[in-house]
């Protein structure tokens, strides 16, 4: 297959994003492994501020980060990813360059720990005040379960009504595959 399945796609946005020193958001860290990935894009002179409400998924990404040598260059924060701008240091505004949000639950965890849309949405206008421009922001929507069928369709309204002279808003999904199959929303800070 020639065409990028959802998560390689996912990760080629974010890799002309990032680059070695910048300053980097896992918005919901989950298992970890977009942790570990936007560690390695940043580098060792670089940061990654993650984001989750579990402390199974913070404990499971904490294993990943020692078993990689990552853990120096990440900052993990229990709390929601709708505390951003209270949470990130102000130093770092103007210099985040990516961020990504996997919504829906943890995979392997409790289903009934699902985002919802007023936190990812409130999030997103927190990234959008404090990226730098031509940083992009990729979410990937499972709205296979309900909840994630409900954050879909407030996150699509969302973001179909950001101004384009704040930002370019990209859908990037397979239209003919079973069984709600995920997709990419993504946005480049203007």
């Amino acid at each position: 297959m020639k065409l990028e399945r959802i998560l390689p796609f996912a990760r080629s946005l974010l890799k002309l994003a990032v680059k070695p020193g910048d300053i980097v958001i896992d918005a919901t860290v989950g298992n970890g492994h977009d942790t570990i990935f936007l560690a390695n894009l940043a580098g060792r002179t670089g940061r990654v501020y993650g984001f989750d409400i579990q402390d199974e998924a913070l404990a499971s990404c904490r294993t990943k980060l020692q078993e990689h040598g990552l853990q120096e260059q990440v900052t993990l924060f229990h709390t929601g990813h709708e505390n951003i701008l209270e949470t990130i240091p102000p130093l770092h505004f103007g210099k985040i360059t990516g961020a990504i949000f996997n919504l829906g639950y943890l995979p392997g965890g409790d289903k009934s720990i699902v985002t919802v849309p007023h936190t990812t949405i409130s999030a997103i206008e927190q990234l959008l005040q404090i990226m730098a421009p031509e940083g992009i922001i990729v979410i990937v929507i499972y709205h296979g379960h309900p909840e994630g069928a409900v954050e879909r369709d407030y996150l699509l309204r969302h973001v179909k009504s950001i101004s384009q002279d704040e930002a370019h808003v990209l859908e990037y999904r397979f239209l003919n595959q079973k069984n709600n199959p995920p997709f990419i929303i993504a946005i480049e800070k203007r």
